[in-house]
């Protein structure tokens, strides 16, 4: 009889499983050429004796860390920690553990890929809704594992994101229909990738959706703040400052478009009699304001980009470039314009 407060180890799992060293390893680590029944026994014959592995004995055993690097730029936003959700859950599902950099600074980031190749202890790299530059994706390579993006495309990795272009195109086309034709755009861009397609291509859905519908744009109704309630509100306070206001507003995300609201109605106006607002996201403050908005499926983005690990890892075939559908959700924050031309008679 074993005694659970002494030290157990591989031999004695595989001894009281009655199976070889290897197998009990295989079993242990999950991986292939290990029956079902087999497997049960020895996991069971594990748990009897309080036995867990050891990292660094999986890594020599079956020839990975059982680790994967998430890199993010934010980890106090909703739409960060969805899509960590999701990958996390997905991951931990297939035993691997989430090791996750922070890289909120320009000082951290720099910190962290000068440090990059002296990381060699992880299976994958995640880089989670953030580009990098030719310097940084060298750095990534010299790791010589797999690097998954998420939330974005991110140099020639395999990627899963949505459509912003379709994203942007959908608001303000909506906005269009209702026969708004002073819409105001609030354009969201992070300090750390300024100009980076992701909010390029929701600003170009904008102008191209403007252009089909014969309006000429006007840069005065454009206002590019950092992503964030506060700063969508201090943009609606000033577009609301212009001698001829917008009818309509299209915000890059709901957390920017939930800031215009209160801008708006402090200044005593009407979502959606006096103004219309339409976000991206679908964020769960935006649907209990009844916010208009882009629907996008954030957690199942990360579920996507963990099961593109586990296929990497796996050496298996995976699709290297998924875009997610959108969907246009109609509330109450959007109406045909009351008087044509502005706020103003």
């Amino acid at each position: 009889m074993y005694n659970v407060s002494e030290k157990v180890n591989l031999v004695d799992i595989a001894n009281r499983a009655g199976v070889s060293l290897s197998t009990a390893s295989r079993a242990l680590n999950n991986a292939y050429g290990v029956s079902a029944a087999t497997r049960t026994r020895v996991l069971a014959v594990a748990e009897e004796l309080s036995y867990v592995v050891s990292p660094e004995a999986s890594r020599l055993a079956a020839g990975n860390t059982g680790r994967v690097a998430v890199v993010v730029p934010h980890i106090s936003r909703w739409f960060f920690g969805e899509m960590l959700a999701g990958l996390e859950e997905v991951l931990r599902s297939a035993d691997l553990d989430l090791l996750l950099y922070n890289i909120d600074t320009l000082n951290h980031r720099q910190h962290f890929f000068e440090r990059l190749p002296a990381r060699r202890k992880v299976d994958a790299v995640v880089v989670l809704a953030f580009p990098v530059d030719e310097q940084e994706r060298k750095r990534l390579e010299l790791m010589g594992v797999a690097i998954v993006a998420a939330g974005g495309q991110s140099a020639s990795y395999p990627f899963v994101c949505i459509d912003d272009h379709r994203a942007g195109r959908q608001a303000v086309d909506h906005l269009l229909f209702l026969g708004h034709k002073r819409i105001a755009m609030i354009a969201a861009e992070t300090p750390l990738a300024p100009g980076w397609p992701k909010t390029n291509q929701r600003s170009a859905g904008y102008y191209s959706a403007l252009e089909e519908a014969g309006i000429v744009s006007d840069e005065s109704l454009v206002r590019t703040v950092d992503w964030g309630g506060e700063e969508g509100a201090k943009a609606m306070g000033a577009l609301l400052s212009l001698k001829d206001p917008p009818t309509a507003v299209y915000a890059h995300s709901d957390e920017v478009a939930l800031g215009a609201i209160r801008t708006i109605r402090r200044a005593g106006l009407r979502i959606p009699e006096d103004i219309s607002v339409v976000g991206i996201d679908d964020h769960p403050a935006g649907a209990l304001a009844d916010l208009t908005t882009v629907h996008q499926s954030v957690r199942e983005q990360g579920a996507i980009a963990g099961r593109s690990v586990l296929a990497a890892l796996r050496q298996e075939e995976f699709d290297p470039g998924i875009i997610v559908p959108t969907e246009l959700i109609i509330r109450s924050t959007t109406a045909p314009p009351r008087r044509p031309g502005g706020l103003r008679p």
